[in-house]
Protein backbone atom coordinates (compact mmCIF):
# COMPACT_ATOMS: atom_id res chain seq x y z
CA UNK A 1 0.00 0.00 0.00
CA UNK A 2 1.40 3.37 -0.95
CA UNK A 3 1.97 5.78 1.94
CA UNK A 4 1.44 9.45 1.16
CA UNK A 5 4.41 11.66 1.73
CA UNK A 6 3.45 15.30 2.23
CA UNK A 7 6.90 16.55 1.31
CA UNK A 8 6.84 14.71 -2.02
CA UNK A 9 3.32 15.95 -2.67
CA UNK A 10 4.37 19.53 -2.02
CA UNK A 11 7.34 19.15 -4.37
CA UNK A 12 5.08 17.68 -7.03
CA UNK A 13 2.66 20.57 -6.65
CA UNK A 14 5.48 23.09 -7.12
CA UNK A 15 6.73 21.34 -10.27
CA UNK A 16 3.20 21.10 -11.64
CA UNK A 17 2.58 24.77 -10.91
CA UNK A 18 5.67 25.75 -12.87
CA UNK A 19 4.36 23.94 -15.95
CA UNK A 20 0.85 25.27 -15.49
CA UNK A 21 2.18 28.82 -15.50
CA UNK A 22 3.49 28.22 -18.99
CA UNK A 23 0.14 26.88 -20.19
CA UNK A 24 -2.76 28.07 -17.99
CA UNK A 25 -5.25 25.33 -17.29
CA UNK A 26 -8.93 25.60 -16.59
CA UNK A 27 -9.79 22.55 -14.51
CA UNK A 28 -13.32 21.39 -15.13
CA UNK A 29 -14.90 18.73 -12.96
CA UNK A 30 -18.29 17.14 -13.15
CA UNK A 31 -20.61 18.97 -10.77
CA UNK A 32 -22.10 15.76 -9.46
CA UNK A 33 -18.91 13.71 -9.53
CA UNK A 34 -20.47 11.29 -12.00
CA UNK A 35 -17.21 10.63 -13.87
CA UNK A 36 -13.98 10.18 -11.97
CA UNK A 37 -10.50 8.71 -12.13
CA UNK A 38 -7.68 7.78 -9.76
CA UNK A 39 -4.34 9.53 -9.50
CA UNK A 40 -0.99 7.89 -8.73
CA UNK A 41 -1.72 8.13 -5.01
CA UNK A 42 -5.06 6.33 -5.33
CA UNK A 43 -7.07 9.46 -4.59
CA UNK A 44 -10.35 10.01 -6.43
CA UNK A 45 -10.17 12.85 -8.95
CA UNK A 46 -13.38 14.17 -10.48
CA UNK A 47 -13.37 14.58 -14.23
CA UNK A 48 -15.48 16.07 -16.98
CA UNK A 49 -17.84 13.41 -18.30
CA UNK A 50 -16.40 11.31 -21.11
CA UNK A 51 -19.86 9.86 -21.78
CA UNK A 52 -23.37 11.21 -21.44
CA UNK A 53 -26.67 9.39 -21.45
CA UNK A 54 -28.32 9.68 -24.84
CA UNK A 55 -31.46 7.70 -24.05
CA UNK A 56 -32.78 4.87 -21.92
CA UNK A 57 -34.80 2.33 -23.90
CA UNK A 58 -37.43 0.41 -21.94
CA UNK A 59 -39.76 -2.29 -23.25
CA UNK A 60 -42.50 0.26 -23.99
CA UNK A 61 -40.12 2.56 -25.85
CA UNK A 62 -38.97 -0.38 -27.95
CA UNK A 63 -42.62 -1.12 -28.74
CA UNK A 64 -42.63 -4.62 -27.23
CA UNK A 65 -46.03 -6.12 -26.40
CA UNK A 66 -44.41 -8.52 -23.93
CA UNK A 67 -42.01 -6.71 -21.63
CA UNK A 68 -38.41 -7.80 -21.27
CA UNK A 69 -37.83 -10.20 -18.41
CA UNK A 70 -34.41 -10.76 -16.86
CA UNK A 71 -32.41 -9.99 -20.05
CA UNK A 72 -28.85 -11.31 -19.79
CA UNK A 73 -27.01 -11.00 -23.11
CA UNK A 74 -26.21 -8.29 -25.63
CA UNK A 75 -24.48 -8.53 -29.00
CA UNK A 76 -23.86 -5.96 -31.76
CA UNK A 77 -23.47 -7.02 -35.36
CA UNK A 78 -23.46 -4.36 -38.05
CA UNK A 79 -26.34 -1.97 -37.37
CA UNK A 80 -28.23 -4.55 -35.33
CA UNK A 81 -28.32 -5.18 -31.59
CA UNK A 82 -29.40 -8.60 -30.31
CA UNK A 83 -30.91 -8.87 -26.83
CA UNK A 84 -31.15 -12.19 -24.99
CA UNK A 85 -34.52 -11.85 -23.29
CA UNK A 86 -33.76 -14.80 -21.04
CA UNK A 87 -36.91 -14.69 -18.90
CA UNK A 88 -39.16 -14.84 -21.97
CA UNK A 89 -37.05 -17.47 -23.80
CA UNK A 90 -36.54 -15.31 -26.86
CA UNK A 91 -34.07 -13.08 -28.67
CA UNK A 92 -34.93 -9.54 -29.72
CA UNK A 93 -33.29 -8.16 -32.86
CA UNK A 94 -33.12 -4.38 -32.80
CA UNK A 95 -31.90 -2.03 -35.53
CA UNK A 96 -29.79 0.91 -34.41
CA UNK A 97 -31.10 3.78 -36.52
CA UNK A 98 -29.29 6.32 -34.31
CA UNK A 99 -28.28 6.52 -30.66
CA UNK A 100 -31.68 8.11 -29.97
CA UNK A 101 -33.66 5.56 -31.97
CA UNK A 102 -33.77 1.77 -31.76
CA UNK A 103 -36.38 -0.22 -33.70
CA UNK A 104 -37.35 -3.84 -33.13
CA UNK A 105 -37.14 -5.70 -36.44
CA UNK A 106 -37.57 -9.32 -35.30
CA UNK A 107 -38.46 -11.43 -32.30
CA UNK A 108 -36.78 -14.84 -32.43
CA UNK A 109 -38.38 -17.46 -30.20
CA UNK A 110 -37.95 -20.60 -32.32
CA UNK A 111 -35.99 -22.10 -35.19
CA UNK A 112 -36.36 -24.84 -37.81
CA UNK A 113 -34.78 -28.27 -38.10
CA UNK A 114 -34.45 -29.74 -34.60
CA UNK A 115 -36.34 -30.50 -31.41
CA UNK A 116 -36.95 -28.79 -29.14
CA UNK A 117 -37.25 -25.93 -31.60
CA UNK A 118 -37.66 -23.28 -28.90
CA UNK A 119 -35.21 -21.72 -26.49
CA UNK A 120 -35.02 -22.18 -22.74
CA UNK A 121 -33.31 -19.38 -20.86
CA UNK A 122 -30.97 -18.16 -23.63
CA UNK A 123 -28.21 -16.24 -21.86
CA UNK A 124 -25.84 -15.15 -24.63
CA UNK A 125 -25.26 -15.24 -28.38
CA UNK A 126 -22.61 -14.50 -30.97
CA UNK A 127 -22.64 -14.16 -34.75
CA UNK A 128 -19.77 -15.36 -36.92
CA UNK A 129 -18.37 -13.59 -39.98
CA UNK A 130 -20.41 -15.98 -42.15
CA UNK A 131 -23.61 -14.83 -40.46
CA UNK A 132 -24.22 -18.02 -38.45
CA UNK A 133 -25.82 -17.48 -35.05
CA UNK A 134 -24.53 -19.23 -31.93
CA UNK A 135 -26.84 -19.22 -28.91
CA UNK A 136 -26.16 -20.35 -25.34
CA UNK A 137 -29.44 -22.23 -24.79
CA UNK A 138 -28.81 -22.82 -21.12
CA UNK A 139 -32.12 -24.41 -20.15
CA UNK A 140 -31.75 -27.03 -22.90
CA UNK A 141 -28.11 -27.74 -21.96
CA UNK A 142 -26.70 -26.91 -25.38
CA UNK A 143 -25.14 -24.30 -27.63
CA UNK A 144 -27.07 -23.92 -30.86
CA UNK A 145 -25.64 -23.05 -34.26
CA UNK A 146 -28.20 -21.61 -36.67
CA UNK A 147 -27.80 -20.04 -40.08
CA UNK A 148 -28.99 -16.51 -40.82
CA UNK A 149 -32.41 -17.86 -41.82
CA UNK A 150 -32.76 -19.62 -38.42
CA UNK A 151 -32.25 -23.11 -39.81
CA UNK A 152 -30.65 -25.59 -37.44
CA UNK A 153 -27.06 -26.54 -38.34
CA UNK A 154 -25.70 -28.29 -35.27
CA UNK A 155 -25.39 -28.12 -31.51
CA UNK A 156 -22.60 -28.29 -28.96
CA UNK A 157 -23.34 -30.39 -25.89
CA UNK A 158 -21.64 -31.28 -22.62
CA UNK A 159 -17.95 -32.02 -23.18
CA UNK A 160 -16.76 -35.57 -22.69
CA UNK A 161 -13.99 -35.34 -20.13
CA UNK A 162 -13.02 -37.77 -17.36
CA UNK A 163 -12.19 -34.94 -14.98
CA UNK A 164 -15.75 -33.59 -14.99
CA UNK A 165 -18.37 -34.77 -12.55
CA UNK A 166 -20.70 -37.14 -14.46
CA UNK A 167 -23.69 -35.65 -12.62
CA UNK A 168 -22.79 -32.10 -13.70
CA UNK A 169 -25.54 -30.41 -15.68
CA UNK A 170 -24.12 -28.61 -18.73
CA UNK A 171 -25.21 -24.98 -18.41
CA UNK A 172 -23.49 -22.75 -20.99
CA UNK A 173 -23.63 -19.19 -19.77
CA UNK A 174 -21.48 -16.98 -22.02
CA UNK A 175 -19.82 -17.64 -25.36
CA UNK A 176 -17.78 -16.18 -28.20
CA UNK A 177 -16.80 -17.40 -31.67
CA UNK A 178 -13.61 -16.84 -33.66
CA UNK A 179 -13.20 -16.40 -37.41
CA UNK A 180 -12.94 -20.17 -37.95
CA UNK A 181 -16.20 -20.64 -36.00
CA UNK A 182 -14.48 -22.30 -33.06
CA UNK A 183 -16.62 -21.82 -29.97
CA UNK A 184 -15.35 -20.73 -26.55
CA UNK A 185 -17.85 -20.79 -23.73
CA UNK A 186 -18.20 -20.36 -19.99
CA UNK A 187 -20.28 -23.07 -18.37
CA UNK A 188 -21.57 -22.94 -14.81
CA UNK A 189 -19.80 -25.40 -12.52
CA UNK A 190 -16.77 -25.82 -14.81
CA UNK A 191 -13.72 -24.05 -13.37
CA UNK A 192 -11.06 -25.46 -15.69
CA UNK A 193 -11.19 -22.42 -17.96
CA UNK A 194 -13.09 -21.84 -21.18
CA UNK A 195 -14.70 -24.82 -22.87
CA UNK A 196 -13.40 -24.96 -26.44
CA UNK A 197 -15.14 -26.64 -29.38
CA UNK A 198 -13.85 -27.01 -32.93
CA UNK A 199 -16.08 -25.86 -35.79
CA UNK A 200 -17.30 -29.43 -36.32
CA UNK A 201 -18.60 -29.61 -32.74
CA UNK A 202 -15.70 -31.64 -31.33
CA UNK A 203 -14.68 -30.77 -27.79
CA UNK A 204 -10.96 -29.90 -27.90
CA UNK A 205 -10.19 -29.08 -24.28
CA UNK A 206 -10.14 -26.26 -21.77
CA UNK A 207 -8.38 -22.95 -22.38
CA UNK A 208 -7.04 -20.27 -20.05
CA UNK A 209 -7.69 -21.67 -16.59
CA UNK A 210 -6.93 -19.05 -13.95
CA UNK A 211 -3.87 -19.58 -11.71
CA UNK A 212 -4.69 -21.29 -8.44
CA UNK A 213 -4.01 -19.18 -5.35
CA UNK A 214 -3.62 -20.80 -1.96
CA UNK A 215 -2.29 -20.16 1.51
CA UNK A 216 0.94 -21.99 2.37
CA UNK A 217 -0.23 -22.75 5.89
CA UNK A 218 -3.36 -24.46 4.58
CA UNK A 219 -1.25 -26.31 2.01
CA UNK A 220 1.12 -27.65 4.69
CA UNK A 221 -1.78 -28.51 6.98
CA UNK A 222 -3.38 -30.56 4.21
CA UNK A 223 -0.18 -32.59 3.89
CA UNK A 224 -0.51 -33.81 7.46
CA UNK A 225 -4.30 -33.82 7.81
CA UNK A 226 -6.40 -36.95 7.72
CA UNK A 227 -8.71 -37.76 4.82
CA UNK A 228 -11.74 -36.63 6.82
CA UNK A 229 -10.07 -33.34 7.71
CA UNK A 230 -9.08 -32.71 4.09
CA UNK A 231 -12.65 -33.24 2.95
CA UNK A 232 -13.82 -30.47 5.26
CA UNK A 233 -11.13 -28.03 4.17
CA UNK A 234 -11.44 -25.53 1.33
CA UNK A 235 -10.14 -26.84 -2.00
CA UNK A 236 -7.61 -24.96 -4.11
CA UNK A 237 -9.36 -24.64 -7.49
CA UNK A 238 -9.24 -22.11 -10.35
CA UNK A 239 -11.72 -19.24 -10.39
CA UNK A 240 -14.62 -19.41 -12.83
CA UNK A 241 -14.86 -16.64 -15.41
CA UNK A 242 -17.77 -14.21 -15.43
CA UNK A 243 -17.84 -13.24 -19.11
CA UNK A 244 -15.79 -13.22 -22.31
CA UNK A 245 -15.38 -11.04 -25.40
CA UNK A 246 -13.28 -11.55 -28.54
CA UNK A 247 -11.71 -8.42 -30.04
CA UNK A 248 -11.07 -7.74 -33.73
CA UNK A 249 -7.62 -9.37 -33.55
CA UNK A 250 -8.94 -12.64 -32.12
CA UNK A 251 -7.81 -12.16 -28.51
CA UNK A 252 -10.24 -13.16 -25.80
CA UNK A 253 -10.89 -10.79 -22.92
CA UNK A 254 -12.20 -12.69 -19.90
CA UNK A 255 -13.47 -11.22 -16.65
CA UNK A 256 -13.32 -12.95 -13.29
CA UNK A 257 -14.23 -12.04 -9.70
CA UNK A 258 -11.60 -10.70 -7.33
CA UNK A 259 -10.87 -12.14 -3.91
CA UNK A 260 -12.60 -10.68 -0.87
CA UNK A 261 -10.64 -9.70 2.22
CA UNK A 262 -11.00 -7.39 5.17
CA UNK A 263 -8.94 -4.56 3.71
CA UNK A 264 -10.67 -1.37 2.57
CA UNK A 265 -8.96 -1.57 -0.79
CA UNK A 266 -8.37 -4.33 -3.32
CA UNK A 267 -4.79 -5.61 -3.40
CA UNK A 268 -2.57 -3.78 -5.89
CA UNK A 269 -1.63 -6.95 -7.76
CA UNK A 270 -5.23 -8.03 -8.36
CA UNK A 271 -6.59 -7.88 -11.90
CA UNK A 272 -10.13 -8.79 -12.82
CA UNK A 273 -9.53 -9.01 -16.58
CA UNK A 274 -7.34 -11.40 -18.55
CA UNK A 275 -6.41 -11.19 -22.24
CA UNK A 276 -5.94 -14.70 -23.60
CA UNK A 277 -3.99 -15.65 -26.70
CA UNK A 278 -4.46 -18.89 -28.66
CA UNK A 279 -2.43 -20.78 -26.05
CA UNK A 280 -4.62 -19.53 -23.22
CA UNK A 281 -1.86 -17.34 -21.75
CA UNK A 282 -2.68 -13.98 -20.22
CA UNK A 283 -0.96 -11.21 -22.25
CA UNK A 284 -2.82 -8.20 -20.86
CA UNK A 285 -0.46 -5.25 -20.31
CA UNK A 286 -0.39 -3.84 -16.77
CA UNK A 287 1.43 -0.52 -16.95
CA UNK A 288 -1.12 1.43 -14.95
CA UNK A 289 -0.49 2.68 -11.43
CA UNK A 290 -3.26 0.36 -10.26
CA UNK A 291 -4.46 -3.02 -11.43
CA UNK A 292 -7.43 -3.56 -13.73
CA UNK A 293 -9.82 -4.01 -10.83
CA UNK A 294 -12.50 -1.33 -10.95
CA UNK A 295 -12.97 0.63 -7.74
CA UNK A 296 -9.94 0.73 -5.49
CA UNK A 297 -12.02 1.21 -2.37
CA UNK A 298 -14.59 -1.45 -1.56
CA UNK A 299 -16.11 -0.33 1.72
CA UNK A 300 -19.79 -1.01 2.31
CA UNK A 301 -22.36 1.63 1.51
CA UNK A 302 -25.91 1.64 0.23
CA UNK A 303 -26.11 -2.11 0.72
CA UNK A 304 -23.10 -2.82 -1.50
CA UNK A 305 -19.70 -4.01 -0.39
CA UNK A 306 -16.70 -5.93 -1.65
CA UNK A 307 -14.63 -5.51 -4.82
CA UNK A 308 -15.95 -4.74 -8.26
CA UNK A 309 -17.45 -7.67 -10.14
CA UNK A 310 -17.00 -7.27 -13.88
CA UNK A 311 -20.09 -8.89 -15.36
CA UNK A 312 -19.06 -8.10 -18.93
CA UNK A 313 -16.40 -6.44 -21.06
CA UNK A 314 -16.32 -4.99 -24.56
CA UNK A 315 -13.32 -3.81 -26.60
CA UNK A 316 -13.45 -0.76 -28.87
CA UNK A 317 -11.52 -0.58 -32.13
CA UNK A 318 -8.95 1.70 -30.46
CA UNK A 319 -8.19 -1.04 -27.89
CA UNK A 320 -10.02 0.75 -25.07
CA UNK A 321 -11.85 -1.95 -23.15
CA UNK A 322 -14.90 -1.06 -21.07
CA UNK A 323 -15.71 -3.24 -18.07
CA UNK A 324 -19.16 -3.37 -16.47
CA UNK A 325 -19.21 -3.55 -12.67
CA UNK A 326 -22.32 -5.43 -11.62
CA UNK A 327 -21.70 -4.78 -7.93
CA UNK A 328 -21.86 -0.98 -7.96
CA UNK A 329 -23.31 -0.39 -11.41
CA UNK A 330 -20.30 1.37 -12.89
CA UNK A 331 -18.40 1.31 -16.18
CA UNK A 332 -14.59 1.36 -16.15
CA UNK A 333 -12.57 2.04 -19.29
CA UNK A 334 -8.90 1.05 -19.65
CA UNK A 335 -6.43 1.69 -22.46
CA UNK A 336 -4.15 -0.93 -24.01
CA UNK A 337 -1.54 -0.24 -21.31
CA UNK A 338 -3.93 -1.00 -18.46
CA UNK A 339 -4.36 2.65 -17.43
CA UNK A 340 -7.77 3.80 -16.23
CA UNK A 341 -9.30 6.15 -18.82
CA UNK A 342 -12.69 6.74 -17.22
CA UNK A 343 -15.07 5.51 -14.56
CA UNK A 344 -18.72 6.49 -14.27
CA UNK A 345 -22.11 5.23 -13.17
CA UNK A 346 -23.57 3.90 -9.95
CA UNK A 347 -26.54 2.14 -8.43
CA UNK A 348 -29.88 3.93 -8.67
CA UNK A 349 -32.99 4.63 -10.71
CA UNK A 350 -31.81 7.77 -12.51
CA UNK A 351 -30.64 7.87 -16.10
CA UNK A 352 -27.05 6.69 -16.25
CA UNK A 353 -27.40 4.56 -13.12
CA UNK A 354 -28.31 0.89 -12.88
CA UNK A 355 -29.93 -1.62 -10.56
CA UNK A 356 -28.28 -4.75 -11.92
CA UNK A 357 -26.30 -4.26 -15.15
CA UNK A 358 -25.75 -7.55 -16.93
CA UNK A 359 -24.17 -6.79 -20.33
CA UNK A 360 -22.29 -4.08 -22.21
CA UNK A 361 -21.62 -3.64 -25.93
CA UNK A 362 -20.31 -0.90 -28.20
CA UNK A 363 -21.11 0.58 -31.58
CA UNK A 364 -18.16 2.72 -32.65
CA UNK A 365 -17.47 4.82 -29.58
CA UNK A 366 -21.03 4.47 -28.30
CA UNK A 367 -21.72 2.19 -25.31
CA UNK A 368 -24.91 0.22 -24.66
CA UNK A 369 -25.59 -1.19 -21.19
CA UNK A 370 -28.29 -3.77 -20.46
CA UNK A 371 -29.99 -3.77 -17.04
CA UNK A 372 -31.56 -7.10 -16.07
CA UNK A 373 -33.79 -5.71 -13.29
CA UNK A 374 -34.90 -2.46 -14.94
CA UNK A 375 -35.15 -4.39 -18.24
CA UNK A 376 -33.72 -1.48 -20.17
CA UNK A 377 -30.86 -0.50 -22.46
CA UNK A 378 -28.98 2.72 -21.78
CA UNK A 379 -27.25 4.34 -24.73
CA UNK A 380 -24.13 6.38 -23.91
CA UNK A 381 -22.46 8.71 -26.40
CA UNK A 382 -19.05 10.38 -26.01
CA UNK A 383 -19.01 14.01 -24.91
CA UNK A 384 -16.75 16.64 -26.46
CA UNK A 385 -14.20 15.85 -23.77
CA UNK A 386 -14.53 12.12 -24.44
CA UNK A 387 -14.05 12.60 -28.19
CA UNK A 388 -10.95 14.66 -27.43
CA UNK A 389 -9.47 11.84 -25.34
CA UNK A 390 -10.25 9.29 -28.05
CA UNK A 391 -8.72 11.55 -30.70
CA UNK A 392 -5.50 11.81 -28.69
CA UNK A 393 -5.32 8.03 -28.28
CA UNK A 394 -6.16 7.20 -31.88
CA UNK A 395 -3.82 9.80 -33.39
CA UNK A 396 -0.98 8.29 -31.39
CA UNK A 397 -1.86 4.80 -32.67
CA UNK A 398 -1.77 6.13 -36.24
CA UNK A 399 1.71 7.54 -35.72
CA UNK A 400 0.52 11.17 -35.73
CA UNK A 401 2.45 12.10 -32.60
CA UNK A 402 2.31 15.87 -32.96
CA UNK A 403 -1.47 15.81 -33.42
CA UNK A 404 -1.79 13.42 -30.47
CA UNK A 405 0.27 15.74 -28.29
CA UNK A 406 -1.87 18.72 -29.27
CA UNK A 407 -5.04 16.80 -28.41
CA UNK A 408 -3.62 15.72 -25.05
CA UNK A 409 -2.66 19.35 -24.38
CA UNK A 410 -6.27 20.36 -24.92
CA UNK A 411 -7.40 17.55 -22.62
CA UNK A 412 -5.01 18.85 -19.95
CA UNK A 413 -6.35 22.38 -20.47
CA UNK A 414 -9.81 21.09 -19.59
CA UNK A 415 -8.75 18.81 -16.75
CA UNK A 416 -5.42 19.45 -15.07
CA UNK A 417 -5.90 16.43 -12.79
CA UNK A 418 -6.08 13.94 -15.65
CA UNK A 419 -2.92 11.83 -15.37
CA UNK A 420 -3.27 10.30 -18.83
CA UNK A 421 -2.94 13.76 -20.40
CA UNK A 422 0.52 14.26 -18.89
CA UNK A 423 1.59 10.74 -19.80
CA UNK A 424 0.11 11.13 -23.29
CA UNK A 425 2.01 14.36 -23.92
CA UNK A 426 5.17 12.70 -22.63
CA UNK A 427 4.73 9.71 -24.94
CA UNK A 428 4.05 11.98 -27.91
CA UNK A 429 7.20 14.00 -27.17
CA UNK A 430 9.15 10.77 -26.70
CA UNK A 431 8.16 9.59 -30.18
CA UNK A 432 9.14 12.99 -31.58
CA UNK A 433 12.60 12.45 -30.04
CA UNK A 434 12.13 15.38 -27.67
CA UNK A 435 13.42 13.30 -24.82
CA UNK A 436 14.31 15.94 -22.27
CA UNK A 437 10.87 17.58 -22.55
CA UNK A 438 9.08 14.24 -22.22
CA UNK A 439 11.00 13.41 -19.04
CA UNK A 440 9.39 16.36 -17.26
CA UNK A 441 5.85 15.08 -17.91
CA UNK A 442 6.70 11.50 -16.92
CA UNK A 443 8.32 12.76 -13.72
CA UNK A 444 5.18 14.68 -12.77
CA UNK A 445 3.03 11.56 -12.85
CA UNK A 446 5.64 9.11 -11.54
CA UNK A 447 5.71 7.10 -14.77
CA UNK A 448 9.02 5.39 -14.01
CA UNK A 449 9.03 3.07 -17.04
CA UNK A 450 8.56 5.78 -19.64
CA UNK A 451 10.85 8.13 -17.74
CA UNK A 452 13.60 5.50 -17.92
CA UNK A 453 13.06 5.10 -21.66
CA UNK A 454 13.22 8.86 -22.20
CA UNK A 455 16.26 9.25 -19.96
CA UNK A 456 18.09 6.45 -21.77
CA UNK A 457 17.53 8.13 -25.13
CA UNK A 458 18.32 11.59 -23.75
CA UNK A 459 21.57 10.28 -22.28
CA UNK A 460 22.50 8.71 -25.61
CA UNK A 461 21.65 11.92 -27.47
CA UNK A 462 23.64 14.03 -25.01
CA UNK A 463 26.67 11.76 -25.37
CA UNK A 464 26.50 11.95 -29.17
CA UNK A 465 26.29 15.74 -29.12
CA UNK A 466 29.15 16.13 -26.65
CA UNK A 467 31.40 13.27 -27.75
CA UNK A 468 34.24 15.62 -28.74
CA UNK A 469 34.27 17.31 -25.35
CA UNK A 470 34.04 13.95 -23.61
CA UNK A 471 37.02 12.59 -25.59
CA UNK A 472 39.06 15.72 -24.85
CA UNK A 473 38.27 15.50 -21.14
CA UNK A 474 39.11 11.79 -21.00
CA UNK A 475 42.37 12.34 -22.88
CA UNK A 476 43.19 15.26 -20.62
CA UNK A 477 42.57 13.15 -17.55
CA UNK A 478 45.09 10.61 -18.82
CA UNK A 479 47.61 12.82 -20.65
CA UNK A 480 47.96 15.63 -18.12
CA UNK A 481 49.03 13.34 -15.24
CA UNK A 482 51.23 11.42 -17.68
CA UNK A 483 52.79 14.67 -18.91
CA UNK A 484 53.36 15.90 -15.38
CA UNK A 485 55.00 12.60 -14.53
CA UNK A 486 57.27 12.77 -17.58
CA UNK A 487 58.15 16.37 -16.77
CA UNK A 488 59.05 15.50 -13.20
CA UNK A 489 61.16 12.54 -14.35
CA UNK A 490 62.99 14.69 -16.89
CA UNK A 491 63.54 17.43 -14.36
CA UNK A 492 64.90 14.88 -11.90
CA UNK A 493 67.31 13.53 -14.51
CA UNK A 494 68.54 17.04 -15.28
CA UNK A 495 68.94 17.90 -11.64
CA UNK A 496 70.82 14.69 -10.81
CA UNK A 497 73.01 15.06 -13.94
CA UNK A 498 74.19 18.49 -12.75
CA UNK A 499 75.14 17.10 -9.34
CA UNK A 500 77.28 14.28 -10.82
CA UNK A 501 79.03 16.70 -13.19
CA UNK A 502 80.25 18.90 -10.34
Amino acid sequence: MRKKNLLIKATTAIIAASILLLAPLSVQASDGGYTYNYDWWGDVQESPDLYSVCRVFTSSELGLDVKLKNPQGLFVEGNFIYICDSGNNRIIKVERVSPEKLEVVDIIDSFKGAEPSTFSNPTDLAISEDGNIFIADQGNERILKLDKDLNYIMEFIKPTDNTLDPSLVFAPNKLTVDTAERVYCIASGINKGLVKYENDGTFSGFVGATPVKFDWTDYLWKKFASQEQRAKMESFVPTEYENIYMDQEGFIYATMPLKTDNDSRVADDENAVRKLNLMGNDILVHNGAWGVQGDLYKGSGGGYEGPSVFADVTVLDNDIYACLDQNRGRVFGYDDQGRLVFAFGGNGNMDGYFRRPSAIEHYGHELYVLDSIDCSITAFVPTQFGNLVYTAIEEFDKGHYEESGDAWQEVMNQNGNYDLAYIGIGRALLRQERYHESMKYFELKYDADNYSKAFKQYRKEWVEENIAIIVIVILALFLIPLGIGKFKALKYEIDTADIFNI
